[in-house]
């Protein structure tokens, strides 16, 4: 999108999914809710981050089980699965089934590497293999063999009289295995996903592989997987706050969230000298021109907008409601109906 002018194609949003450690509930339920809105919005797709031992969902694939039958429109996402955590078969058959309950609309999104902290979850994630546990772009290309309808089994047929096996991931899901992403925060991840066919995701952080600068290094990243893979999909994701509608209380709040998490974008940080990016808060004409100046967003027609993590259910009403009536459509982008 290198000026305005160019429409924006696809709107999406992102939550964590926040709840309650003592009751649940109806976080995860306030998670569904922005799922419904962002459909009546006109939103093209809903993603859910996946968090692990945090109060955050860390089942995403079970609740957009549950969005499946919420909604009947909008592409429902993971952004992204560490499979560093999951058995490639076993999350084959789950993704195919809710790939089917959606009709079709799951895009999972995934990767690899160590799982954090892994010295303290590793005698209950894999107390038997964790030495010999392979964490490398291997268990992606996996997965998607076995999602694309690879055998997984060297026996089928019947067994007894009722039995009948397959010896392929059940479901199967025809086009499933085409709405993969990779979830990359370095120019080799880029480049590894769009020579294995799949989508890329990029967020708001990355690794300073050969800029500092937040914006530049993400557009390299673009850069390097259209490279290697001219046809795919890419989306650019970034913590946006429209103030538009917002409540003087709100956006005294969103502004003391932003300048909280604003001095860690200043430099790469620590030893693997992560970027991040600075969160975009303001109206939506002010958010407009400042994406227009990124040179992440100019490489790109697709976005998922990241919610911000702490704040309350009013305020991503909010947030969703500003973006979609005002500031996707200074983007150029029409909600579908």
């Amino acid at each position: 999108m290198p000026l305005p002018g160019v429409p924006l194609e696809e709107l999406g949003f992102l939550t964590i999914g926040l709840f309650d450690g003592d009751d649940p509930g109806p976080g995860i339920e306030s998670t569904l809710q922005v799922i419904e809105l962002g459909e009546r919005l006109g939103f093209d797709s809903a993603w859910l981050r996946h968090r692990h031992l945090q109060y955050g969902i860390s089942s995403p694939v079970a609740v957009l089980a549950a969005a499946t039958q919420r909604t009947s429109r909008i592409a429902l996402g993971t952004a992204v699965t560490p499979l560093a955590w999951e058995n490639p078969l076993r999350l084959a058959e789950d993704l195919a089934t809710v790939d089917v309950l959606s009709g079709g609309r799951l895009n999972p999104g995934v990767s690899v590497g160590q799982p954090m902290h892994w010295d303290d979850v590793k005698a209950a994630l894999y107390p038997d293999t964790a030495d010999v546990e392979d964490f490398s772009y291997e268990r992606v290309a996996r997965l998607r063999r076995l999602v694309a309808g690879e055998p997984a089994s060297s026996f089928r047929g019947k067994e007894g009289v009722v039995e009948e096996w397959s010896d392929r991931v059940q479901p199967h899901s025809p086009g499933l295995a085409d709405r993969l992403w990779y979830g990359g925060a370095s120019l080799r991840s880029a480049q590894w996903a769009g020579e294995n066919g799949m989508h890329f995701l990029t967020s708001s952080v990355l690794k300073a592989d050969t800029d500092e600068d937040f914006a530049t290094q993400q557009a390299a990243q673009v850069q390097a997987f259209r490279a290697a893979n001219p046809t795919g999909r890419v989306s650019q994701g970034l913590v946006v706050i429209p103030t538009d509608s917002a409540s003087p209380e709100q956006v005294a709040r969103y502004q003391a969230y932003v300048d909280a998490r604003t001095p860690r974008t200043a430099a790469p940080q620590g030893p693997a000298r992560m970027l991040f990016a600075r969160d975009l808060i303001g109206s939506s004409e002010q958010i407009a021109e400042q994406l227009y100046a990124h040179a992440g967003f100019r490489e790109v027609t697709e976005v998922v907008f990241a919610l911000p993590f702490s704040f309350e259910h009013d305020d991503y009403v909010q947030i969703l409601t500003d973006t979609a009536q005002h500031l996707g459509p200074a983007l150029g982008w029409s909600p579908t109906a």
